[in-house]
């Protein structure tokens, strides 16, 4: 028997659209392999076993089968996106266990495109948090599962990188799907404000939080990326002749980047510059301010999106963080210290094509109850181990995440890809060169 777990998205829909193999074959040995793995790495609070089997035979059954471009490719979806018949909890005992009446919009594109979900993946409490643990259990990095997943997106993360499920929907407020992708060895990008529908909690943390892939591959991200986008991100041919920014320092003063990120954007940089791109050592002028600038409008979003619930059911960690972020709602709705930021690095981008950096300063937080723990140190553990994120959810610019290189442990390191307004496809094309002369493992081995 073929098998389908481990195998790309891509590779799969090509198998199920030529007949041979069915999406209902697809599915149950991935289901299998959930049923037999999670236990140890807790990726998914809701599996969907007879709800997928049955909506892969729908998929089978499509007259449009051959021209789907994820036929019967199993799906794990982030518990703050809407599955039709299911309640999104967003790792919370405050938010209503009411199923929905319908789709998120990018999950209803996803459908359409021919995937089957196969369950929602745990997160932490309302996605605030570096790191992914709750009432709903601690999502682990499959690679080392003493190290978290990473946050907000952990779970999904976890479930792609263990091959769960080939791919997974995720979003990112402030780096909550290249922090776990970067843990957890995986492809992701961040598109820029208004590619993809977002429509996450109540107003998209001010238009700072974005849809998006996590993928084994660049082919796979980027060929989510298009059903999310709802257009077509045409298959690069690696480009040449870019001019690329090298930074491998934080943005946050005081804040250090551990050797071996500062080795993988160096080997990064080699990477790229033998493949004909112009590489430059080059600092963005980030303002001293940008950490309280993106604590204001990290903590602000929280408040909003827990105006309605019972605090007496949120955990102390989120409860503070949103009494915080109640403080700064009303300077955060007038202010234009996003616009001021934008200013102050478009002149950046208007010399380089790409910049390249770390994507975390350092290994992910141990694997443990991090909710039952204080705010501050909550808020701490994330800023010390993902201070280079942040910036391009403030700006709503695109940003990618890319394994390149290894941690002492043997699990993944990574590199950030960051591009001006409208460049996806040129960092996707960066990115597939980094594929091509480094390949990376694209699977963790937890049989």
């Amino acid at each position: 028997m073929t098998n389908w777990a481990g195998r790309t998205a891509a590779d799969i829909a090509a198998a199920v659209r030529e007949g041979r193999v069915t999406p209902r074959q697809v599915v149950a040995e991935h289901l299998e392999r959930i049923a037999r793995l999670d236990g140890r790495i807790g990726a998914f609070r809701k599996v969907r076993a007879e709800a997928a089997l049955a909506e892969a035979d729908e998929v089978a059954s499509r007259a449009d089968l051959a021209g789907l471009p994820l036929a019967g490719v199993p799906l794990a979806v982030k518990d703050n996106l809407a599955v039709r018949g299911e309640a999104h909890l967003d790792g919370s005992a405050a938010t209503p266990d009411t199923p929905a009446d319908t789709d998120h919009a990018t999950v209803a594109r996803m459908r359409a495109a021919g995937a089957v979900v196969v369950g929602l993946t745990n997160v932490p409490e309302l996605c605030v948090f570096g790191t992914t643990d709750g009432i709903h259990g601690i999502a682990r990095n499959p690679w080392d599962t003493r190290r978290s997943a990473g946050g907000s997106s952990g779970g999904s993360a976890a479930a792609v990188a263990a091959a769960l499920a080939p791919i997974a929907l995720g979003n990112d407020g402030m780096g909550s799907l290249r922090i776990p992708a970067a843990n957890c060895g995986l492809v992701t990008i961040k598109p820029g404000f208004g590619v993809v529908p977002a429509g996450i909690g109540h107003g998209d943390w001010f238009g700072m939080s974005e849809n998006g892939p996590l993928a084994t591959t660049v082919e796979d991200a980027r060929l989510v990326l298009s059903v999310l986008a709802g257009k077509e991100f045409a298959r690069s041919t690696a480009a040449t002749g870019l001019k690329i920014a090298v930074s491998r320092r934080s943005p946050l003063v005081g804040t250090a980047v551990s050797r071996p990120y500062t080795n993988a954007v160096a080997q990064a940089a080699g990477l790229l510059e033998g493949a004909g791109h112009r590489v430059r050592r080059a600092e963005p002028p980030y303002p001293a301010s940008i950490g309280l600038t993106a604590l204001r409008h990290w903590t602000a979003g929280t408040a909003v999106d827990a105006a309605d619930l019972d605090p007496a059911l949120l955990t102390r960690r989120t409860r503070v963080h949103a009494a915080i972020g109640r403080r700064f709602l009303s300077g955060v709705r007038v202010s234009d210290s996003r616009d001021r930021l934008r200013d102050r690095l478009t002149p950046f981008f208007a010399e380089y094509d790409v910049l390249l950096t770390p994507a975390l300063a350092r290994r992910a937080p141990e694997a443990a109850a991090w909710h039952e723990r204080g705010w501050l140190r909550n808020a701490l553990a994330g800023s010390n181990y993902s201070p280079l994120t942040p910036a391009w959810n403030l700006t709503g610019w695109p940003a990618m995440s890319v394994p390149l290189g290894e941690l002492p442990s043997g699990a993944p390191c990574a590199v950030q890809l960051v591009g001006r307004p409208g460049s996806e496809a040129v960092l996707l094309s960066v990115a597939r060169t980094l594929e091509t002369l480094r390949p990376w493992r694209r699977t963790a081995p937890v049989e």
